[in-house]
C-alpha cells in the first residue's frame, strides 16, 4: 500500500525487508520502492500518489514509499545519493545532470535517465497587483520566492534573472512559506512550475484573499533562456487564465520520472513502465487533464528525440506502441 515516509525511514524499511528474508529462509520477495516528488501543496505531488498506487498495482508485493522532496534537483541528487530510486524532474535538470552543467557543474550523474513522461509544465510567475509588478524587470529589489530550493523553477527563475541583472531580493523557502509571505505582504510574489494551461491549487488558495498577476517573459528574455538552458522551451498562455491576465509567453517543460541505471535493473523499470501505462485510470482520477494523454506515444516519441530512458523502460514502450 502506499505510504508517505521521510527519508530517514529508508534505512529502516531495508533492514525491516531483509531481516523477513532471513526469517522465512528466502530471498526478499517484496520490493520496496522509494519515490521523489516535490511539496505536498502541489498538484505534481498528488498525480505522484496516485502514481505509487499505480505501481503498487502493476508491481505485485510492491510498496511505494513516497517523500516530499524540493523537487526536480534535489530528486536527482537523492538519487545520485541512493536515497530514492526514483524521481520526478524535468528536462533541462534530466540533461544538466548527465552533462555536469548548471547545478551539477563539475559534478555529472551521467547514468540518470527517464522511466516515464507524465507531463508538460509551465513556469507561472506570480506577482500581487499591489506590487505594480508587470514584468521580470519589475522584480528589480522586490522581496520575492523563486520556487522551492532545489526545484527547477528555482533554477531556471534565479538563472534568467541573473542573466538580466534583475537583482530581486530572493527569499528562498517552501511553497506554503511563499503563499504565506504574500498573505502576510512580506513577499511580492513567487515562481512555480504547474501543470500546462491550468491554474494549481496554491495560485487558486491565493487568489481567494489576494488579487495576483502572471508575468510574462519579453521576446529578448524567451531567447536568451533558450539558448542558455537546453531542453527549455516557451509556450503561450491563454489570455483570461486568471482574472485579467492577457496573453504571455512562459517557459515550459516536460515532466519526467526519473531513476539511474546503478540504482534499477531492466526488469523493474520495465514493470514501472508497464504498470504505470496499464493503470492509467488512477492517474486519471487524480489528475482528469490525463484522460486523452497516450503515455506511450509521448515516451516513444520523447525517446526518439533524444531523451535518454531506462533500457529496461525503452523496451517496454516500444512493445507497448508496437502492439
Amino acid at each position: 500500500m502506499f505510504k508517505r515516509v521521510t527519508t530517514r525511514n529508508r534505512t529502516a524499511i531495508g533492514a525491516a525487508a531483509a531481516l523477513s528474508a532471513m526469517l522465512v529462509g528466502g530471498v526478499v520477495s517484496a520490493k520496496d520502492l522509494t519515490m521523489g516528488t516535490t511539496s505536498p501543496t502541489s498538484s505534481h505531488f498528488t498525480i505522484s500518489v496516485a502514481m505509487s498506487k499505480a505501481i503498487e498495482t502493476g508491481m505485485e508485493d510492491t510498496t511505494v514509499n513516497v517523500i516530499e522532496t524540493g523537487a526536480s534537483v534535489d530528486n536527482v541528487l537523492r538519487l545520485a545519493r541512493d536515497e530514492i530510486d526514483l524521481g520526478l524532474a524535468t528536462t533541462d535538470i534530466l540533461i544538466s545532470a548527465r552533462n555536469g552543467t548548471g547545478k551539477f557543474e563539475g559534478n555529472a550523474i551521467p547514468d540518470t535517465v527517464a522511466l516515464y513522461p507524465y507531463s508538460a509544465s509551465v513556469l507561472l510567475i506570480a506577482a500581487t497587483e499591489e506590487s505594480g509588478v508587470t514584468t521580470l524587470d519589475d522584480l528589480d529589489g522586490k522581496k520575492f520566492n523563486p520556487g522551492i530550493r532545489g526545484s527547477a523553477a528555482e533554477t531556471l527563475t534565479t538563472t534568467v534573472l541573473s542573466m538580466f541583472d534583475i537583482n530581486a531580493d530572493l527569499v528562498h523557502g517552501a511553497v506554503g512559506d511563499a503563499v504565506e509571505g504574500i498573505k502576510n505582504r512580506q513577499i511580492i510574489g513567487y515562481s512555480k512550475y504547474g501543470a500546462a494551461n491550468s491554474v494549481d491549487a496554491t495560485l487558486q488558495e491565493l487568489m481567494t484573499s489576494t488579487e495576483m498577476r502572471l508575468i510574462g517573459f519579453s521576446e529578448e528574455q524567451e531567447k536568451a533562456a533558450t539558448e542558455a538552458m537546453e531542453g527549455v522551451g516557451f509556450t503561450t498562455l491563454p489570455a483570461g487564465l486568471i482574472p485579467g491576465s492577457e496573453e504571455m509567453r512562459v517557459p515550459k517543460l516536460n515532466v519526467f520520472f526519473l531513476t539511474r541505471t546503478g540504482v534499477m535493473d531492466d526488469d523493474t523499470a520495465y514493470d514501472i513502465a508497464r504498470s504505470i501505462h496499464q493503470n492509467m485510470d488512477l492517474l486519471v482520477e487524480a489528475w482528469p487533464q490525463l484522460a486523452e494523454y497516450d503515455i506511450a506515444a509521448d515516451a516513444v516519441a520523447t525517446i526518439e528525440a533524444g531523451v535518454p530512458y531506462h533500457p529496461g523502460a525503452v523496451r517496454y514502450w516500444k512493445e507497448a506502441v508496437g502492439n
